[in-house]
């Protein structure tokens, strides 16, 4: 296995879109041709599948130096409500789009810290969403909790609202990372919310742990997973740590390149992680994530409906997703929109009445059996063009790539499928890269993603 890490360990995207934010095509992108091809999905996808909405609520009392987020940084509680105003008002502007009331399938508050927000305020935020969207029946709703800030009233406030998942954001346990990447957080704190979160009715709590981290060693993933396994969550997310400076800017220059884990000790780490995760019950759902059999990622997983979007994993598909709040994306299946990145531009946009977006991209036909594939691979760990319209004449071209990763065991390749072997599936993201035919026909000249492994 180390020899293939140091083998595959490339840049490239983590594939929650195709195509991917830097190769959204422009000149052929804007707001009206955005809104016409919503529109047309709606009315088709509403009533069966109904749509997930993402919420981006950016505010952190502090910088996290490991956090390629966009996100801004004060103390000063003021800014809650009329931000929140915003978002309803945002989300007021897509229902008039609409020929129907939406109806919420999925709904995730992310960050940022989410629990920044007074639970009266998150209360009023959710009761504005719900004004104008149903909430379907078995509607999945999770927010992305800090174990420092997440409270029991938080957590009975939201649970009231349906809320039944949470992810805590832990990275590692050791006081020295937890130092370089300015989050000090004790063990008592994650225990102490990963209890309440039950108490309180959910029934599938995650931890996210990064590997790769500055002054991170193979005891302190050791000493971590062993903490986190004891608490037992339900999903284990495990991320390689992306340090990408030149595009995350300041938060990620807050030490030294050579902190920062070797090659070799990065790939032990993973390996260690991994191993030490499968021992203990969980299985691995797709890149990065892992699920305990009971939770319903892994239910998913065997039924086929794992889906993949800017969300991340989710146990379901909705075609439509509306992102709302300053950079959040939202995705037609057939296009792509996001918000302008600046606070301040996003709340004058919305107060005008203009839908905040600021860049996107219209998906062609060939964009549109690509995602296909692509999705196929990261959330099924298989593709197949024995339906004649997922053939693209540039298939033979992407397969004789491939079959450098089949003489190593990542792959199998079949006369008209693909399946990732279990040895390929932490190789997953380099096995859709012969088929990202935009980044094919025009590398890049300066990196734009992170590394693979």
């Amino acid at each position: 296995m180390g020899t293939l890490i140091s083998k595959y360990n490339v840049t490239g995207p983590r594939y929650t879109s195709y195509p991917t934010v830097p190769y959204w095509d422009q000149d052929t992108f804007s707001l009206r041709a955005w809104k016409k091809t919503l529109q047309e999905h709606f009315r088709v996808s509403n009533i069966k599948e109904g749509i997930s909405v993402y919420i981006h609520l950016p505010f952190c009392e502090q910088m996290c130096t490991f956090c390629g987020c966009n996100k801004r940084i004060t103390k000063n509680h003021d800014v809650e409500v009329p931000y929140i105003k915003s978002v309803i008002k945002e989300f007021l502007m897509y229902q008039e789009l609409f020929d129907e009331r939406p109806i919420i399938k999925q709904l995730h508050l992310g960050g940022g810290t989410p629990t920044f927000f007074s639970t009266k305020n998150l209360e009023r935020l959710l009761d504005g969403i719900f004004a104008i969207g149903r909430c379907a029946e078995n509607c999945e709703l999770s927010f992305e909790g800090h174990p420092n800030n997440t409270t029991k009233e938080h957590l009975r406030g939201l649970a009231k609202h349906g809320f039944d998942r949470v992810c805590y954001g832990v990275q590692d346990y050791n006081a020295t990372v937890q130092k370089a990447i300015n989050r000090i957080q004790p063990f008592e704190h994650v225990q102490r919310v990963t209890l309440e979160a039950r108490e309180e009715g959910f029934n599938s709590v995650g931890h996210d742990i990064i590997y790769g981290l500055p002054f991170q060693t193979q005891s302190d993933i050791i000493a971590t997973l062993q903490k986190t396994i004891r608490l037992r969550p339900d999903r284990i997310a495990f991320y390689s740590y992306a340090h990408v400076p030149w595009i995350k800017g300041n938060g990620q220059r807050g030490f030294k390149v050579e902190n920062l884990p070797s090659a070799e000790q990065k790939r032990l780490q993973y390996e260690t992680g991994k191993n030490m995760l499968t021992e203990a019950g969980y299985v691995e759902i797709g890149m990065d994530h892992f699920a305990l059999k009971t939770d319903g990622l892994y239910k998913a997983l065997k039924k086929g409906s794992v889906h993949r979007n800017f969300m991340g994993y989710n146990a379901s598909k909705t075609p439509i997703m509306i992102g709302l709040g300053v950079s959040a994306i939202s995705d037609s299946w057939y296009s792509f929109a996001q918000n302008v990145k600046s606070l301040e531009a996003y709340q004058q946009l919305v107060e005008e009445g203009i839908l905040p977006v600021f860049r996107g991209h219209i998906l062609t036909s060939e964009d549109l059996q690509i995602r296909t594939h692509i999705l196929n691979l990261m959330c099924k760990f298989e593709t197949s063009w024995d339906d004649s319209s997922l053939f693209f004449s540039e298939l033979p071209k992407v397969l004789q790539a491939l079959q450098e990763l089949e003489k190593d065991g990542l792959i199998e390749i079949h006369a008209k499928k693909i399946i990732v072997t279990p040895k390929g599936r932490p190789f997953v993201r380099n096995i859709c890269l012969p088929f990202d035919l935009r980044l094919q026909r025009k590398k890049p000249e300066t990196p734009l993603f992170s590394m693979t492994v």
